[in-house]
């Protein structure tokens, strides 16, 4: 008889992640998600402010991150926070902002947007295309160049961005430089799987899934008919969406829905550069910071981003 162990799931930086317990969102819970995690602090800096910027509902904090130096003008990056749609804040991000502001020497921009399900779509949409369009209108006052801007987020946050891109690509006018997609949320019909294992899966349930776009669409997720405008997976046509780069987990619930719109962006001719990174879970680098396989993983935030920046200062 063989006692071959079988392989360890997780990747070597994260096993303790086997313990980690996977907890649904729902209408009865998620006022205890809406608390700060412990953990999750805002950075006290010099260089960090609270700015207003003007949406469709009234004034939106965001967390701006200021470059050390006063050259300009720079490129800038347009961070949208996760949190299924239903959670989260632009403080969650400070770290991993503050880090990048630093890095590449540019102002990073943590929007506010509105949740669900208090306010269900396009509410979010609207208040990011308003608040991509005010920060090129103020791009003087904070010296950044409006040809250079570069669109991201994580989770659906990650998702809100592609959907972002998509609306700003029909609407016209100025256009992001890239999409940093980062385990992004992007087609509710994932939850019509019966096919998913759920063993290793940690921080984000099929359940919450289930919950987070549902009260976002204001319907059941996965239901036909919804529009394509809302879920960036259900877009037909992804040609002339600027290039991209998406990165996931091998263990995260939307490894192959990411894998697949990668697929569908390179096949309508938008560069997308694909990261897949073995044995990491739904916002692993979160839980993580410190770990080898996140420190490789935020670095790949910056390389391509640099490249980006780099090829639109050269266009």
């Amino acid at each position: 008889m063989s006692t071959r162990q079988k392989p360890e799931p997780f990747h070597p930086d994260l096993r303790l992640a086997r313990w980690l317990p996977l907890v649904s969102a729902g209408p009865r819970t998620l006022w205890m998600f809406r608390l700060s995690p412990p953990g999750i602090r805002p950075v006290s800096d010099t260089n960090v402010d609270t700015v207003p910027f003007a949406g469709p509902a009234g004034d939106m904090p965001y967390r701006v991150f200021r470059p050390l130096d006063a050259a300009t003008p720079r490129p800038a990056l347009l961070w949208i926070h996760g949190g299924g749609l239903i959670l989260g804040t632009p403080q969650q991000d400070d770290a991993s902002n503050l880090a990048l502001s630093r890095e590449l020497g540019i102002p990073v921009f943590s929007a506010a947007y509105r949740l669900a399900p208090d306010h269900p779509a396009p509410a979010a949409l609207d208040d990011l295309v308003a608040g991509f369009r005010a920060l090129v209108e103020r791009a003087d006052e904070f010296g950044i160049d409006p040809s250079r801007i570069a669109i991201g987020g994580a989770s659906a946050g990650g998702g809100l961005a592609a959907a972002l891109a998509q609306r700003l690509h029909d609407e016209g006018g100025t256009q992001p430089v890239f999409q940093l997609l980062v385990y992004p949320m992007l087609d509710d019909r994932t939850v019509l799987r019966d096919d998913i294992d759920r063993r290793h899966l940690r921080m984000w349930s099929p359940e919450s899934n289930r919950y987070g776009w549902s009260a976002y669409l204001g319907t059941d997720a996965g239901a036909p008919g919804i529009p394509s405008s809302l879920v960036p997976a259900r877009r037909e046509d992804l040609s002339g969406l600027p290039p991209a780069w998406i990165g996931v987990g091998t263990l995260d619930l939307f490894h192959d829905e990411d894998l697949e719109y990668a697929r569908r962006l390179e096949e309508a001719g938008v560069p997308c550069e694909l990261r897949v990174v073995p044995g990491a879970f739904h916002g692993f680098d979160a839980v993580f910071r410190n770990a080898g396989v996140t420190r490789a993983f935020h670095s790949e935030w910056a390389r391509v981003l640099r490249e980006a920046f780099a090829r639109a200062g050269t266009a």
